[in-house]
């Protein structure tokens, strides 16, 4: 056999043509004469005898051989062709035989019988051995392996380098074949002295130029590398992930979810302690989903349970296996199980679960999409076990998980992280005033209650804002009022200190402020008022914020009635000190909110004397009947909510005038001006 590449073919009778194509060498301009031509005899066999074409004509040119004599034709084909010319005395060293299964047991184990043999047929003529072959070869079966499978020897030659390829090019190929199998080989990379030499360069210049070919080259070495980095980011190649060690991170540092720590205390025992629960037969789960708000803690939860147990933390986000390439995401989720189960016991955090557990749909747009998800369920709950591995997933979408993703054996555990509670807040709070320079006499609590839905990381931003604000007005600590101003800040905007406001509007905004807050002063059940500004922030001129003492997980009905009075003291006071015919559009959002209050107590919380206890969702489905009652009951509920504030403020109109006044000169007043302002007594100069 014999081949001219180490590219596996199949059993062929190779024809003439293909032999010309796999001799055939760059065209040179050494070339013969087209006169020079080899005429080349082909065979026809019939069923009755053996019969001579025409011969056709090869040009030797066209075969690169036209600089060659005739009898070193011979010796190219004797060597080329080992099995065809057979030299007992000297055998061909450049070609090595491949030996492949023939037909039949006899003749792998005693070879080709010699009457059989297809390389010599009994009437041959002795010929010279290029015509021979120009006249056998059409027909001359060549036997080429057509194994699949790579052998050691396929293997070393793969991992041979360069240069040992072009030297056993150089020594084994014929010289005729050289320039074609040598016409990619890289030119030797010259030394930089020698090319300041060849280039000429003047010495006064050779360390600039040298200087510019040592930037060159190292901008050129930053460049292949990002093109590396990106492909590498992007063809799923990169198999290992390094794990994290969480020292010093721990329960601690986790403040406002305690009852998440306690359910996630048993995980850190597992992880501690296997023997623990395995000696009664139980199993741990094998996954933990976290549910909750954005910035409630969940990511810095699952940090916290891998430093207390101290074990390796591995992390991920859904969208890293989010790729446009087919299998990818699969191959990432096998290599980091892959890596967490050989580091075992060890924590893996999947952040945003939802972009890569969400419900598998069928789609012909997307046919593999559910490849991603498939896998990450056979890596939790698949075949094979995951002994000490624990998954925690983070999300705030659950409703888009996968079914199969939550059930018993995968994610069967759900810890719920809820924003903080009024404690938890504080406690927040006062973990980040730690970290920064601050007033001993802040009341963290005042800010607590003033920050109702607040999550761990919006106070965080809220503690971060005071500081800037303190470091900007060159103070060398942060006070209450800084707090106040970031809270402030966050809840309603910037200060718009450059807006121009005439004094008759400014008047109109003081009597309508203090007008909410003289109602919230002196009805009971109203929660206590925090602070009173006419100061602009973002689309309103003014406002009066009110802070529970505790958070409020359900309200009474005179609780919502006495909201539904505070929003309707602003433009009762209006009317009162200005006119029916002078009242402005100030009061829309407090009609808003009002309104919104009303029609709960009706459809809703079954506080309709007329309605009674029934609820009324879709409003559109009710008959005109019900509507128009619906409608008359949310009237009559504004309307004594408005009489009632009316009369508190007819009532306290000097404590009213008093406090619009105060607003007027000092623009911001907090709960004890406010209480010393109604109280009758001054307030101290600013």
């Amino acid at each position: 056999m014999f081949s001219l590449s180490s590219t596996v073919q199949p059993q062929v009778t190779v024809p003439l043509s293909y032999l010309i194509t796999a001799f055939h060498s760059p065209k040179t301009a050494a070339y013969l004469p087209s006169s020079s031509s080899l005429k080349v005899v082909q065979r026809e066999v019939t069923a009755d005898s053996e019969t001579y074409t025409s011969e056709p004509v090869v040009n030797l040119r066209d075969l690169g051989l036209s600089e060659l004599r005739p009898a070193q034709l011979d010796e190219i084909f004797t060597k080329l062709l080992p099995g065809f010319f057979v030299n007992k005395e000297k055998p061909s060293s450049h070609w090595h035989t491949s030996h492949v299964s023939a037909q039949s047991f006899f003749e792998n184990k005693n070879g080709y019988s010699s009457t059989l043999s297809p390389l010599r047929p009994h009437h041959q003529q002795q010929r010279r051995p290029l015509k021979q072959v120009c006249a056998e070869l059409q027909h001359w079966p060549v036997y080429i392996q057509s194994r699949g499978f790579r052998t050691v020897q396929a293997k070393d030659r793969r991992l041979q380098s360069t240069s040992e390829r072009i030297a056993a090019t150089e020594s084994s190929a014929p010289s005729f074949m050289k320039g074609f199998l040598m016409r990619d080989r890289v030119p030797d990379v010259e030394n930089l002295e020698k090319i300041v030499k060849s280039k000429n360069v003047p010495e006064g210049q050779q360390e600039a130029f040298k200087n510019g070919f040592a930037e060159g080259f190292l901008k050129a070495q930053a460049l292949t590398q990002r093109t590396t980095v990106r492909f590498r980011a992007t063809s799923g190649l990169d198999a290992a992930v390094d794990p994290i060690q969480m020292k010093n991170v721990t329960f601690d540092h986790v403040k406002g979810v305690e009852e998440a720590k306690n359910e996630l205390q048993e995980v850190v025992e597992f992880l501690k302690n296997p023997q623990k629960f395995t000696v009664l037969g139980g199993k741990l789960p094998k996954g933990i989903l976290l549910i909750g708000p954005p910035g409630t803690g969940k990511t810095l939860l699952a940090r916290a349970v891998a430093g207390e147990a101290d074990v390796p933390f591995y992390y991920a986000s859904g969208s890293e296996f989010d790729e446009m390439f087919v299998g990818v995401g699969a191959s990432r989720i096998r290599n980091l199980f892959r890596e967490a189960k050989s580091n075992a016991p060890c924590v893996i955090f999947i952040d945003e679960l939802d972009s890569v557990g969400g419900k598998r749909i069928e789609s012909p747009m997307h046919p593999y999409s559910r490849q991603t998800i498939n896998q990450l369920l056979a890596e939790m709950d698949g075949f094979k076990p995951n002994e000490g591995v624990i998954i925690i997933g983070a999300t705030n979408f659950p409703e888009a998980l996968d079914n199969a993703l939550v059930r018993p054996g995968r994610f069967d555990m759900q810890v719920t992280v809820p924003r903080p509670d009024v404690k938890g807040r504080t406690e927040i709070i006062k973990w980040y005033l730690n970290k920064i320079k601050y007033d001993e006499s802040i009341e963290a609590e005042i800010i607590a209650r003033g920050t109702v839905g607040f999550s761990g990381a919006e106070l965080e931003n809220l503690v971060n804002q005071a500081a800037l604000k303190a470091a900007v007005d060159g103070k060398d600590m942060v006070t209450m009022w800084e707090l106040e101003f970031a809270k402030d800040k966050i809840l309603m905007g910037p200060e718009r200190r450059s807006v121009e406001i005439d004094d008759k509007n400014k008047t109109i905004t003081a009597y309508h402020e203090s007008g909410h807050a003289i109602i919230a002063y002196f009805t009971k059940d109203s929660m206590p008022i925090n602070k009173a500004t006419i100061m602009p922030r973002g689309p309103t001129l003014g406002h009066v914020s009110l802070l529970p003492e505790n958070d409020r997980w359900s309200e009474t009905k005179s609780q919502l009635l006495a909201q539904m009075d505070v929003s309707m003291g602003g433009r009762v006071a209006e009317e009162i000190i200005f006119g029916p015919e002078n009242i402005t559009t100030g009061a829309s959002s407090d009609f808003d909110s009002a309104t919104k209050i009303a029609k709960l107590m009706v459809t809703k919380f079954g506080m309709s004397e007329k309605l009674g206890v029934m609820t009324y969702s879709d409003m559109g489905k009710l008959s005109p009947e019900t509507q128009a009652a619906i409608e008359q009951e949310v009237r009559t509920l504004l309307k004594d909510s408005y009489e009632r504030a009316k009369l508190i403020l007819k009532t306290h109109a000097k404590e009213h005038k008093s406090l619009a006044e105060a607003l007027l000169s000092h623009e911001t007043l907090d709960a004890k001006e406010i209480q010393m302002v109604v109280e009758g007594k001054k307030l101290e100069p600013r």
